[in-house]
């Protein structure tokens, strides 16, 4: 087989409710260390990275929103790995125009480059196996299939979809013809396929030339075409990032990929996958996932389990233990400023408790408490009447926006390294220890001129301490 270089399709949106509250809308799943030290979207990033004796990754096309963009880079510089392009959808329209935009953008520069698209919140524990699988699906695609990636069942799911087969998969594990795709069944049916032999299920992976998908597209889903096309021809570089046109864009049918093309095309074939994957669609999977012990227990760090069986406990702040007593079949996830406790089976609805918490107005439902930006984070320690405390971290060359505010005055004090502080027209050095007044409408900006981070200690003082009470004279970030 001839060598064959693959450019990733890294697709990095969505909000994780399923997961909360570890998983919210500000910050979803894809970014949290759910397994292991790498988060959901490095260890999918470095998966599809490096290279076999017959294939090899470029660098990735990554798409996600304008809120996450800095979190991305972010992330692959942690570990080494440098995006190809990161392109930001102006609003989410579903798996469909993604998928489509990437296509057109790779196929300007090669209208024949091999595309693996595949989302950035799943956990495939043997990278070897998955690069042999996606070896197996190159001889479909040199004859001009798209080529999904059914995993073989481990049980009865019913929230997912399965892929019927042609055949019975065989023992190569080759490419086979797909049949239909059968929607998340009900449990009886699910069984039935399961035992059947011949359903696997969706994994949402897909493999193919650009221009047999866009050739997909203009057969089955035509009315993307322009919308799509027109979005990534006006599409503008910023910072970096190359933004697809807004007014193009919100003219795209909100569609999945599956709905748009996949159901109704008929050069399909699917690799079977039978060396482990989840998309961690809920605490459940996480728990099954994490190696439960020999009492069906996952326990650690600051999670402490007595006489329990079939238990997550999970706490996600250094300073809080939680203990369970005499469980079963629980899973309790604790935060600083949120916790869940739900019977196991129940993981499937924790996306209710979301709904019914927006519907209350609890910024918990939406908002994770550490408030990720491009120069670093922040996170709300302590709030109260007319002041409020957060600890402020600053990435090393980073810097906040030339700023004022209308209605709070600012005290910064450095407990880690060192801070340039500009207020007004002076301009001074704090290290750790210092601190600085920043009196109400002075105009001011924090930078990180050293090596390692910078943290500060923030008290805001004023009739109203909101982050919409600000005026930006300058920022590199080229916020508004």
């Amino acid at each position: 087989m001839a060598f064959t270089t693959i450019t990733p399709i890294i697709l990095c949106g969505g909000s994780g409710t399923r997961l909360w509250p570890l998983s919210r809308k500000s910050y979803p799943k894809q970014f949290a260390t759910l397994m292991g030290r790498e988060t959901l979207f490095q260890a999918s990033s470095r998966r599809l990275s490096g290279k076999t004796e017959t294939l090899g990754f470029d660098k990735p096309m990554v798409l996600t929103n304008s809120d996450f963009r800095f979190i991305v880079t972010e992330q692959l510089a942690e570990i080494g790995i440098d995006p190809g392009a990161v392109l930001i959808e102006p609003e989410g329209r579903n798996t469909g125009p993604a998928v489509l935009a990437a296509a057109l953008y790779a196929s300007k520069t090669n209208p024949d480059a091999v595309l693996l698209v595949a989302p950035s919140d799943h956990v495939v524990p043997d990278t070897d196996a998955f690069h042999k699988a996606v070896e197996r699906g190159l001889k479909a695609v040199a004859e001009g299939s798209l080529v999904t990636f059914g995993i073989s069942p481990t049980h009865a799911e019913t929230a997912y979809g399965y892929l019927e087969l042609a055949d019975c998969p065989g023992d190569d594990r080759a490419a086979v013809p797909l049949a239909h795709f059968i929607e998340k069944p009900d449990e009886a049916r699910a069984a039935e396929m399961v035992k059947a032999g011949n359903f696997l299920w969706n994994a949402g992976i897909f493999l193919f030339r650009a221009s047999d998908i866009i050739a997909a597209f203009e057969k089955h889903a035509s009315e993307l075409i322009a919308p799509v096309q027109a979005a990534v021809d006006e599409a503008q570089v910023d910072l970096g990032f190359l933004r697809l046109a807004p007014e193009p864009w919100s003219g795209a049918v909100d569609i999945s990929i599956d709905y748009a093309v996949m159901e109704k095309a008929d050069n399909l074939s699917v690799v079977p996958f039978t060396d482990g994957w989840s998309d961690l669609g809920g605490w459940d999977a996480v728990w099954r996932e994490s190696g439960p012990d020999e009492n069906g227990v996952i326990a650690r760090d600051k999670a402490t389990a007595i006489d329990c069986r079939d238990t997550l406990l999970r706490s996600e702040s250094p300073n809080l233990e939680i203990v369970g007593i005499g469980l079963n079949n629980i899973m309790a996830v604790a935060m600083n400023d949120a916790v869940l406790v739900a019977d196991m089976s129940r993981a499937q609805d924790v996306k209710k408790a979301v709904a019914a918490l927006m519907e209350k107005g609890a910024v918990q439902a939406t908002t994770f408490p550490k408030d990720h930006r491009p120069w670093g984070w922040f996170e709300s320690l302590v709030v109260g009447n007319r002041f409020q405390v957060k600890r402020i971290l600053v990435h090393p060359g980073a810097a906040l926006s030339l700023q004022s505010h209308f209605h709070r005055s600012e005290h910064w004090i450095v407990v880690e390294g060192t801070a340039q502080v500009t207020v007004d027209d002076q301009v001074k050095l704090l290290t750790e220890n210092q601190s600085v007044y920043i009196p109400l409408g002075a105009v001011h900006r924090m930078e990180n001129p050293g090596k390692v981070p910078m943290v500060l200690i923030e008290v805001q003082t004023g009739a109203y301490v909101g982050e919409d009470d600000i005026v930006r004279y300058e920022d590199v970030y080229a916020r508004s």
